[in-house]
């Protein structure tokens, strides 16, 4: 089990950030709980978001099987909380990934990713799960307009 536990954590290390739990909140008596996080935009300064999503508890995994797998819902709030300073970001209508996290031992992860809308002067963030076997179509969607911030040449 310890072997499998650092291969997964090897194949998400590098795309991880640091997301700091702000909330957690228990949703049944086997301790299942949904977890906000904030993640900061590492190339945006001055905006955070803020994703929750469910955890299963070891109770919920025994009894339902499925013992590696979290559901791939999600929700995003992203929001000014300073002032807004844009770094070298990717400006392609593919984006850019701002977070990855694990959400199964190999197939599936939960993910932010950022995107420009430069003809709005607006950031969007679409957080999303990507599977390795078939794709999902759970998502949730935040923006940030840009007013006044400053942006890398």
């Amino acid at each position: 089990m310890k072997h499998i536990a650092l291969l997964a954590f090897l194949l998400t290390a590098p795309f991880s950030i640091a997301a700091e739990q702000v909330g957690e909140v228990g949703v049944d008596w086997v301790g299942n709980d949904i977890v906000i996080d904030a993640i900061s935009d590492p190339k945006v300064e001055g905006v955070t978001c803020h994703i929750a999503y469910f955890d299963r508890s070891l109770i919920d995994r025994l009894s339902q099987g499925n013992w590696f797998e979290d559901p791939s819902n999600a929700s995003i709030a992203c929001r000014q909380t300073g002032p807004i300073k844009v770094g070298d970001i990717d400006r392609s209508q593919d984006g850019e990934q701002v977070f990855r996290e694990s959400r199964s031992i190999i197939l599936k992860s939960l993910r932010i990713k950022r995107i420009f809308d430069e003809a709005n002067q607006t950031l969007i963030y679409l957080a999303h799960a990507q599977e390795l076997t078939e794709g999902s179509a759970k998502m949730s969607i935040s923006t940030v307009p840009l007013y006044g911030a400053t942006m890398a040449d």
